[in-house]
């Protein structure tokens, strides 16, 4: 995993707090909202959640209307994403904890321990390298048998990929880059990622011709790898 000093300024989403619902609308319509809750029927027992990047906080506002019990624990990188997010989740303030945290570094607390995880349309703000160390992180605190959600964007092997996925990926990558001070400007290996941390897929939905991926993760019930131990 990079050190912390070779890791760059962390990207400033502050300013697409307000409008990124809007923004989404106009550029995909409802298929990104379609690829958060694909899975939420298997979210309706968990109890305890980690959210990881959840942008303006409509779905944590959802999971915790949809599931009168859990507790979740949303981080994002942006104040003002927090502030929205906060604001969706208001009528259920008492099971939301929400902190401003650089995902690139951050590590769950030495008592936390989630039994989901959700990460739409984030884990393409990071490196493959920072997906597979926050993969080993949060599986040090997740539950035998912890779901893991993941929603994103995806080239496909084939002529649609190549002429019309990859363009739009690397555009969207352009434009954020341009607004925010993203320094990622290709999709990582999360499927990689997940993997060598001991995650296994249980299941996987797309859409648009396979642009946009919906997959459900699951923890084993054996131990995940110790990240001081791939280090």
């Amino acid at each position: 995993m990079k050190p912390v000093s070779a890791l760059g300024p962390k990207p400033d989403f502050d300013r697409l707090a307000r409008p990124y619902r809007w923004l989404e609308y106009a550029t995909f319509g409802p298929f990104l909202w379609r690829c958060r809750i694909r899975y939420l029927a298997e979210m309706r027992t968990c109890s305890s959640a980690l959210v990881l990047g959840d942008g303006d906080g409509r779905f944590t506002a959802k999971l915790l209307r949809e599931n009168s019990k859990i507790r979740v624990h949303a981080v994002d990188g942006s104040r003002g994403m927090i502030g929205t997010l906060e604001n969706a989740a208001k009528a259920n303030a008492s099971r939301l904890t929400a902190e401003v945290a650089d995902l690139r570094t951050w590590s769950p607390g030495h008592a936390a321990s989630y039994d989901l995880i959700v990460s739409h349309f984030f884990l393409d703000c990071l490196t493959s390298g920072e997906v597979a160390g926050l993969a080993l992180r949060v599986a040090a605190a997740a539950t035998p048998g912890a779901r893991w959600a993941v929603s994103d964007f995806v080239v496909p092997s084939t002529r649609f990929g190549s002429l019309v996925a990859r363009p739009i990926v690397a555009a969207l990558y352009a434009i954020f880059g341009w607004l925010t001070h993203l320094r990622v400007r290709s999709l990582p290996d999360h499927g990689e990622g997940l993997a060598a941390a001991g995650w296994s897929l249980q299941a996987e939905h797309v859409q648009l011709r396979g642009l946009l991926t919906s997959q459900l993760w699951l923890r084993p019930t054996i131990s995940a790898p110790n990240p001081s131990e791939l280090q």
